[in-house]
């Protein structure tokens, strides 16, 4: 029954052209991978640092040698209820986290999505495209690019600054497709109701959050024609309370939350503060995308595109085919 880590390892993965968002530029992610054995059977997880939170990838593997040892002498379910408490919340645990729950679901001979419960296997869901931030010139060539891929949903990248202008240049690259909007904390010094109703003109359906870490009470008098959904504002379920009067809804994912066993405690916090679900992810490899894909079947929007966004995946890995993620057969 004992658990051990069998390696934690830093890989590095290149991004097909550059990533860009309002916190910078990337032409490569590096992941932390976690392998547990255990009874014959080897589980794996995949973090991705998180970066507004300061991580970086040899830190999040030392993370995981330093609680190797602790809980060397567990099973597998004793291991993942001891990780909530020997690690804070992010990459690292992520890692271990979903690494335990695949040795587990091995050894019990059971699929992931039957060990956390779901009612049957997960299937296809509509994914966002992520449109980088550019100029509006270049937002629209990718979202062109993207619609004729087959992509029905698209995640436009925002500053606070020239925003009306991108979202315009993206709707113009593709007219049919579904819009929502990553403001990456941006819109504190504007006028955010005014953005918002003129993102919503535009056909935007969701803006993902709008204001600084800290700031969520400016949304308090903010009536806005479109839901506002909290990223960096709502880590985990403690969040939840904290953050339900100024949003409707929260992105979940399972670097910042720590884990798929976090991650599934928010869900079931913003199901009962009647908050939308959003189930995101960070640049990242189909290693990480298999817990959050479990999760995704409960979400209302789907930003799973981490592996799309790669020069290349793991092999076997997601599917994307017209707009929509589905495990490889």
């Amino acid at each position: 029954m004992a658990v051990h880590l069998k390696s934690a390892r830093v890989e590095r993965w290149p991004v097909a052209g550059r990533f860009i968002i309002s916190r910078g530029a990337t032409d490569h992610v590096d992941v932390v991978v976690a392998e547990v054995e255990g009874e014959g059977a080897t589980g794996r997880g995949e973090g991705t640092p998180v970066y507004y939170l300061g991580e970086d990838a040899v830190g999040c593997r030392d993370q995981l040698l330093r609680v190797a040892p602790y809980i060397a002498e567990m099973s597998a379910a004793e291991a993942r209820a001891a990780v909530q408490e020997l690690m804070p919340p992010g990459a690292a645990r992520n890692a271990i986290d979903c690494a335990l729950w695949d040795l587990e679901a091995k050894q019990r001979g059971l699929r992931l999505w039957q060990l956390a419960g779901c009612d049957g296997p997960p299937t296809a869901r509509t994914t966002a495209y992520t449109i980088s931030l550019g100029t509006p010139g270049a937002m629209a060539e990718q979202a062109a690019t993207a619609e004729a891929d087959g992509y029905r949903l698209l995640k436009i990248k925002l500053t606070g600054e020239g925003d009306r202008l991108r979202v315009a240049g993206v709707r113009k690259g593709a007219p049919n497709a579904r819009l929502i909007a990553d403001a990456n904390e941006s819109w504190g010094p504007v006028d955010i109701l005014s953005e918002a109703e003129a993102l919503a003109d535009m056909g935007v359906e969701m803006i993902e959050q709008p204001v600084p870490v800290g700031a969520d009470a400016l949304l308090d008098p903010i009536y806005a024609p479109i839901p506002f959904v909290a990223d960096e504002s709502c880590q985990t379920a403690a969040d939840v309370a904290r953050i339900g009067p100024f949003y409707d809804g929260v992105n979940i994912k399972l670097d910042k939350a720590g884990g798929l066993t976090e991650a599934l405690k928010v869900a079931d916090a913003a199901d009962a503060a009647g908050l939308s679900i959003m189930v995101g992810c960070m640049l990242c490899t189909s290693l990480a995308i298999g817990p959050a894909f479990v999760l995704a079947q409960r979400a209302k929007w789907v930003d799973l595109d981490g592996p799309a966004l790669l020069a290349r995946d793991r092999e076997g890995g997601f599917e994307f085919r017209e707009g929509r993620i589905a495990p490889s057969v």
